[in-house]
């Protein structure tokens, strides 16, 4: 019901007189639900704004394949790496895969685990926000044998002779499939299943760098370049970082 004028004024003066918790419980009241929904909508927008101005842009994208890597290490992949590379760090970061599990010979506990890996990576590559990795063995031979892996001494030899020439020693050759008929052979469609492979050297082994020595892993630990990244010189660059770091 509208109400008229003189009401009006009278709710007004009565409202006036009262002490302040009678005005804070009329108001609470009466007007919960707006008050509720303005603020719900400042601490919405509040996050918002809050995530925009925090929000940091990625340098580089790295993956860690088959690899846990303790706080240490991945404080010298990541912030190490944007500290020698004289970028902000309040604005700036090397972006993080963990925890990412990829085999051919997962059991029933691991199988979903390891199709989840997989769709990010495929993911990750297609979207173009994979740039670098770093892999232990198993990981490194199912790259390489996808075609993900950038042959390194052509790439290495666009950072400079001197990053090839430190590298040089480090690169290791993996196979690469360039035609494989199995859906084919699935289906019926062919006589036999054939694989045609390549060699190429798509990867580093890391695992003698002060770095990686001192992170205490069992196994080799490679190090390969995504083949499709936009952000090669920032790729080049963090190889440099590597090869450069010292206990």
């Amino acid at each position: 019901m509208k109400l008229t004028e003189k009401e009006k004024a009278a709710r007004r003066a009565a409202f006036r007189s009262m002490v302040p918790a009678q005005k804070l419980d009329y108001l609470f009241t009466y007007y919960k639900w707006p008050i509720l929904l303005a603020l719900a909508a400042l601490l919405i927008l509040g996050s918002a704004v809050r995530r925009q101005l925090t929000k940091k842009e990625p340098v580089l994208y790295e993956g860690l394949v088959n690899v846990a890597a303790g706080p240490a290490l991945e404080e010298r992949l990541t912030a190490g790496f944007i500290a020698a590379s004289g970028a902000d760090g309040k604005k700036q970061e090397v972006y993080l895969y963990r925890d990412l599990y990829l085999s051919n010979d997962a059991d029933t506990l691991n199988h979903r685990y390891a199709y989840a890996s997989k769709v990010k990576v495929m993911g990750a590559i297609e979207t173009q926000k994979l740039d670098v990795v770093l892999l232990n063995r198993e990981g490194y031979e199912l790259f390489s044998r996808a075609g993900y892996l950038s042959e390194l001494r052509s790439f290495l030899s666009g950072g400079g002779p001197a990053l090839l020439s430190a590298a040089e020693p480090l690169l290791v050759t993996g196979e690469v499939v360039v035609e494989d008929n199995a859906i084919k052979w699935e289906l019926n469609e062919a006589e036999e299943h054939t694989v045609v492979t390549r060699s190429e050297e798509n990867a580093l082994e890391l695992t003698a760098l002060p770095m990686i020595r001192s992170a205490g892993f069992g196994e080799p630990i490679y190090l390969g370049v995504i083949a499709n990244t936009p952000r090669g010189e920032a790729a080049a660059q963090y190889l440099e970082y590597l090869l450069e770091e010292t206990e």
